[in-house]
C-alpha cells in the first residue's frame, strides 16, 4: 500500500473537515428530499418531543432507523443475484418499527412535493405504504408482493446486468488494480494506512475474507491498496475508506473492494429494555443480520483509530434507488411496494402471534378520512412541513 502522488481534486488529511463540512452542506441545499436524507437527527428531535402514546409501542425489533428512500435498493446474495432490501442501517437499533414507516413516509412525501404531485398523490401514497407494509408482515406476505414499480425495475435491470469488471472500471484504476485518487478517493494519512493494515488483521475480518472467498478458516489476505472515499451526505461526518483486498490463488489474485465506515452512536432511540451491542459497528453488523441478511453476511466489525468501524464486502449488483422525480402513475406502486419491503424486514423479526397484534393494532387505528392510521398521516404532515422549513432556512444560511 505505497504513498501515492497527488492528482487534481483529492484533498490532504489535513483539510478534510473543513472540505467535508462545505460538501455537506451543498448536497443538503439541493433539495428537500435531499436535506430529509441528511437530517436524520432533526427527525428524531422531532420525535423526541411527540406527546407519549401518540404513536403505537410496536414489538421490539431490530429497526432501520433512517428508512428513507435512498437506503432501500438492490443488494445481491453470495451467487450475485439481487433484490430490493433495507441496504443502509449506520442507525439500526432495537427500536418501535413505528419509527421507521413514519421515516420512510415522510421521504416519500417530501420526493412527492419534489416533483410536483398534487397533494391528493401523497395521501394515496401513505395508504399504498400501509397497505404494502400490512402485506409484509403477514406471515403469508410473499405471496402478496405488489408490482414492482419503475423506478424498482430500472435498478434491478441495472444491478442484474452489472458486473464485477463494470464495478472495477468504475471504482479502480488502470490495468493493475488499484484506487484512483480526486474527486472522490482521496489520500491517507500514515496513521490511516498504519490502522488500516492493523484492522485487517483482526479476527472478525479475516473470517469475513475467508466467507467471502470461500476458504476454509480465517484468509491469508493482503491489502493492495486504500483510499479515504467521499461518499453519502449524512455519512460525510464518520470517517469512510475504501480497501482493495487480494487473495493469492492458483489461477492469480482475487480481488475484493471493502468499505470501511466508522459506526457513530445511533440518534434512533432503542427500546429501555433492549440488549444492545456495547460497540457501534457491531450494532451495525448485528441489525444487517436481523433486517438484511444477505448484506448482513458480508459485514464485520472492529475497532481502529480508537474508534468502532463496520465494513462490507460491495458487490456490482449493490445499488441505490434513485426516486429524485417520481411520476404519478408510478408514486402510489413505489410506496406500496416498499412498504412490503420494510415489513418484510420487520415480520421476519416476529413470531406469527406478534405479528399478527401488530398488523391489528395498524388496522384497529386507521382513520375515517384516509386509509391509513391517522397517526401516521399526521406525523408525515407535521414532519414534511417541519423539514420544508428547515430547508429554507438553512438554505439561507448556506448562502450568506
Amino acid at each position: 500500500m505505497a504513498h501515492k502522488k497527488s492528482r487534481p481534486g483529492e484533498v490532504r488529511p489535513k483539510n478534510r473537515a473543513r472540505v467535508l463540512a462545505r460538501l455537506r452542506q451543498s448536497k443538503m441545499t439541493c433539495s428537500t428530499h435531499a436535506f430529509v436524507r441528511g437530517s436524520t437527527v432533526r427527525f428524531y428531535e422531532w420525535l423526541s418531543e411527540v406527546r407519549p402514546h401518540t404513536l403505537p409501542d410496536g414489538p421490539a425489533i431490530w429497526i432501520c432507523g433512517d428508512c428513507h428512500v435512498g437506503n432501500l435498493g438492490p443488494i445481491g446474495d453470495a451467487s450475485g443475484s439481487p433484490s430490493i432490501q433495507i441496504r443502509d442501517l449506520d442507525q439500526t437499533v432495537i427500536g418501535n418499527p413505528a419509527h421507521d414507516l413514519i421515516r420512510l413516509g415522510v421521504s416519500l412525501a417530501t420526493a412527492a412535493r419534489g416533483s410536483d404531485l398534487p397533494g391528493i398523490v401523497t395521501a394515496k401514497m401513505v395508504e399504498a405504504l400501509m397497505a404494502g407494509y400490512l402485506h409484509g408482515i403477514d406471515p403469508d406476505a410473499a405471496l402478496h408482493l405488489p408490482p414492482r414499480p419503475a423506478s424498482v425495475r430500472t435498478a434491478m435491470k441495472a444491478a442484474t446486468a452489472r458486473t464485477w469488471k463494470q464495478l472495477a472500471k468504475e471504482r479502480l484504476d488502470g490495468p493493475s488494480p488499484s484506487i484512483p485518487l480526486g474527486r472522490h478517493f482521496w489520500p491517507l494519512s500514515r496513521e490511516e494506512r498504519r490502522e488500516i493494515k492493523s484492522l485487517v488483521s483482526q479476527h472478525e475480518v479475516l473470517a469475513l475474507v475467508a466467507r467471502l472467498y470461500e476458504l476454509p478458516g480465517e484468509a491469508s489476505v493482503h491489502i493492495v491498496d486504500a483510499a479515504y472515499w467521499v461518499k453519502g451526505c449524512s455519512s460525510l461526518g464518520q470517517r469512510r475508506y475504501a480497501v482493495l483486498l487480494a487473495v493469492e490463488q492458483d489461477r492469480g489474485p482475487r480481488y475484493r473492494l471493502i468499505d470501511v465506515k466508522e459506526a457513530g452512536k445511533a440518534a434512533a432511540p432503542c427500546v429501555s429494555a433492549a440488549d444492545m451491542p456495547r460497540h457501534n459497528g457491531e450494532r451495525v453488523v448485528m441489525g444487517a443480520r436481523h433486517l438484511c441478511p444477505k448484506l448482513g453476511e458480508r459485514m464485520a466489525w472492529g475497532r481502529m483509530l480508537g474508534r468502532s468501524f463496520f465494513m462490507r464486502e460491495l458487490q456490482p449488483q449493490d445499488l441505490k434507488l434513485s426516486v429524485d422525480k417520481l411520476e404519478q402513475e408510478d408514486a402510489t406502486v413505489l410506496a406500496a411496494y416498499l412498504g412490503n419491503i420494510v415489513g418484510l424486514a420487520h415480520g421476519s423479526q416476529m413470531p406469527p402471534d406478534v405479528a399478527t397484534a401488530w398488523g391489528r393494532e395498524l388496522r384497529a387505528r386507521h382513520g375515517r378520512s384516509i386509509d391509513a392510521p391517522f397517526w401516521l398521516w399526521s406525523s408525515i404532515v407535521d414532519l414534511v412541513g417541519l423539514h420544508e422549513r428547515q430547508y429554507l432556512e438553512y438554505c439561507r444560511t448556506w448562502a450568506r
